[in-house]
Formats: structure tokens, C-alpha cells, sequence
């Protein structure tokens, strides 16, 4: 297989794992209730579920990046499709509290078995002028599988029976094991040991880019958590409304992500996200101050754009600094920003939920987008100390 054929299959792979694992794990959304009402489960249960996938997540990642850094990049994936596999049957047959939670946590270790080597194996076939554009299509497949995953297990629930969902999961899962297993060529490593983590934490450009996956992670889930209520009272929204609302946002991040990355190729990762921080002062609040649903539609669609703006340099631009100090230690480098990127998962719809509480959900959206706009003066702090692309 020639060195073309050879990136191109590994991008291929590596946007259908991403997609797989983030439709399995919206998949999962829409048929919650149904578990909460058989198996009689409280709020607090039905968080703790969603908790375990974030928590096993943040915990795995250190671990399985310096696994795949020292071993390769083919074993943990295929370890984590195993994982993934074993969760989603465990998913369709549990019939307790304790089943479902095992469920969870395997899927959030099968994340990072996937995310971390598949991000290093882009890193690994692609230069730094053509990184951006290869991971922002690794992560148009991922964003494609949170735009589908739960209106397509809903449709299927209701048409087919309950579990019609989880024969597609074991379909694609399939699908995902033969390209994972045939098409992937493994990658050799040329250092001796993964790099140390002190030097990964003590480069300013990766804590700069750290911090903005976590902002990113933490405007996204906060708006998942805020933005539905204030559709529904203002607008007068249902359910439908606002799935279509939060559909526009998603289909913009996904078809916007390969063309952003490709920017920062061309522009430097970090004037791609300077232009993303600063709109987010005009893009944040605009859902919640436009009058009509057609306008908030494109006021999300805004939103989705900026998210990639901000999102697609982050991983390229963290790769670059890994090559930078002439190693492979890619997943090391990207565990960096997983492990920030589940952070602001769970601090923004808290601080979020308090700061909306205090002061009403427009301000509130008014002040987070002036955080956003304030981080550039962290970027250009950063950009005087270090050399930034």
C-alpha cells in the first residue's frame, strides 16, 4: 500500500471509530426513559449513568494514551471495540441499576481506547500543513454521529421494537471490527518511551489549546442544558422543535469542522481560534435574543460554526507541538485535552446552571461569551512566550 493510500485508509478508519462510538453513545438518549421506568430509577440514578461514562473516561485516558504511545496505535483499538461491544449488549440485556452502570463506564473506557490512538494516527500519517484539514474530517465523523445517533435509535425504537436500536449498534460495530482489524496498518514507533508529562504540562501552547477544549466542552453542555427551557417558555416549543433547533447547530459544527481545520493549516491554529473567542461574544447570547425560531435556528447555526473555530485547531495544533519536541507521543498529547475536554463537560452546565439562576439566561450567555472573548488575552500572553502556529 503506497504512503497516500496508506494516510487516506487510516483517516477513513479513524472517522467511522469516531462515528461508531459517538452514535452508540447517543443511541443510548432517547430510550433512558424507558430503562428509568422499568427499572424504577430516580434522577439522581439516571445522572449517575451518565456521570460513569464521563468518570471512567477521565480516568482511562492517562493510562490508555501512554499504552498506546509505548505499544501502538492498532492493539487499544481494537481492545476498545471489545469494550464497546461488550457495553452496548450489556446496554440491551441489563435489567438492573448495577448492569446498566458497567455498561456506562465500559463505554467510556472504550472512548478513550478509541479517541487517543485514532487522533495519533492521524497525527502519525499526516504533516503538519495537511493535519488540521485530516482530524477536522476525523471529527465531521464524529459530530455526524451525535446528529444521528438519537433521533435514529428513537425512530427505530418506535418503529421496529426496542430492540431494533441495538441490532444496529451490533451491525455497525461489526462494520467497525473488520475496517479496524484489515484495513489498519500499524505505526512504527521510533522513541524508546513515551514523553514525560512534565514537559507535555510545562508547553504553554498545549495548556493554551487545553483550555480552550475545555470552554469549548463547557459552552456546548451548557447550552444542552439551558437552551431547551428557555425554547420552550419563550417560544412555546415541544420536544420536536427543539431537537430540530439543536439539529441545525449540530449539522453546522459537522459540516463546518473539516474547513476550519483546513484554515488553521493555512492561517495558523492560533488566529483560527482568536477569530472563534472573540465571536463568541456576539454568537453566545444571540439564540436567547432573537424573537423566532427560524432565526434561532440560524442564530445555532452561528453558534455550531464558531464551535468549530474554536474546537478543530485544538488537537493539530497539540500534534504540532508534540512533533515540536521531537517525539511520537501523540495520544500522551491528546490525553492532555480529553481529560480537559471531560472537565469542562461537567463544569459548565454546573457553573452555568448557578451563574443562570443569579442573574436570567441572557446575561448569564452575555457574560460567558465576554469569558470567551476575555481568553485571547491568555492567547496572546502565550504567543509572546512561545512560537505559535
Amino acid at each position: 500500500m503506497n504512503p497516500i493510500t496508506l494516510r487516506r485508509t487510516a483517516l477513513a478508519v479513524t472517522a467511522v471509530a469516531f462515528f461508531v462510538d459517538t452514535f452508540l453513545y447517543c443511541l443510548l438518549v432517547p430510550l433512558l426513559p424507558r430503562y428509568a421506568e422499568k427499572l424504577n430509577l430516580n434522577s439522581f440514578q439516571v445522572g449517575v449513568l451518565f456521570w460513569s461514562y464521563a468518570l471512567t473516561l477521565l480516568i482511562a485516558t492517562p493510562l490508555v494514551a501512554r499504552f498506546t504511545d509505548r505499544w501502538g496505535r492498532k492493539m487499544p483499538m481494537l481492545l476498545g471495540l471489545g469494550g464497546l461491544a461488550a457495553g452496548t449488549l450489556l446496554f440491551a440485556y441489563g435489567r438492573s441499576f448495577s448492569v446498566l452502570f458497567v455498561a456506562r463506564a465500559l463505554q467510556g473506557i472504550a472512548g478513550a481506547a478509541t479517541w487517543l490512538p485514532g487522533m495519533a494516527l492521524v497525527a502519525d500519517h499526516y504533516p503538519r500543513e495537511s493535519r488540521g484539514a485530516a482530524m477536522g474530517i476525523a471529527f465531521a465523523g464524529a459530530n455526524l454521529g451525535l446528529l444521528l445517533g438519537p433521533p435514529v435509535a428513537g425512530f427505530m425504537d418506535h418503529r421496529f421494537g426496542p430492540m431494533a436500536p441495538f441490532h444496529l449498534a451490533i451491525g455497525l460495530i461489526a462494520l467497525d471490527a473488520f475496517a479496524r482489524a484489515f484495513l489498519l496498518k500499524e505505526v512504527e514507533m521510533v522513541q524508546e518511551s513515551p514523553i514525560p508529562w512534565r514537559t507535555l504540562l510545562g508547553n504553554g501552547t498545549i495548556r493554551l489549546f487545553a483550555g480552550a477544549a475545555a470552554l469549548g466542552a463547557a459552552l456546548s453542555t451548557l447550552l444542552e442544558a439551558a437552551l431547551p427551557l428557555d425554547f420552550h417558555h419563550r417560544l412555546g416549543l415541544n420536544s420536536l422543535g427543539i431537537g430540530l433547533l439543536f439539529g441545525a447547530m449540530a449539522l453546522a459544527h459537522t459540516l463546518s469542522s473539516p474547513w476550519m481545520g483546513a484554515l488553521s493549516d493555512r492561517l495558523g491554529r492560533v488566529p483560527v481560534l482568536r477569530i472563534g473567542l472573540l465571536a463568541a461574544l456576539v454568537t453566545v447570547p444571540l439564540p436567547v435574543l432573537v424573537p423566532q425560531p427560524w432565526a434561532v435556528a440560524l442564530a445555532l447555526m452561528l453558534l455550531g460554526l464558531n464551535l468549530s473555530f474554536i474546537l478543530s485547531p485544538c488537537s493539530p495544533a497539540v500534534a504540532d507541538q508534540v512533533e515540536r519536541l521531537g517525539s511520537q507521543s501523540f495520544a500522551s498529547g491528546f490525553s492532555i485535552l480529553n481529560m480537559a475536554y471531560s472537565i469542562g463537560m461537567v463544569l459548565g452546565p454546573l457553573l452555568g446552571g448557578v451563574l443562570i439562576d443569579r442573574v436570567g439566561v441572557r446575561l448569564a450567555l452575555g457574560l460567558v461569551g465576554v469569558g470567551f472573548a476575555s481568553y485571547t488575552v491568555i492567547v496572546t500572553k502565550t504567543k509572546k512566550q512561545s512560537s505559535l502556529g
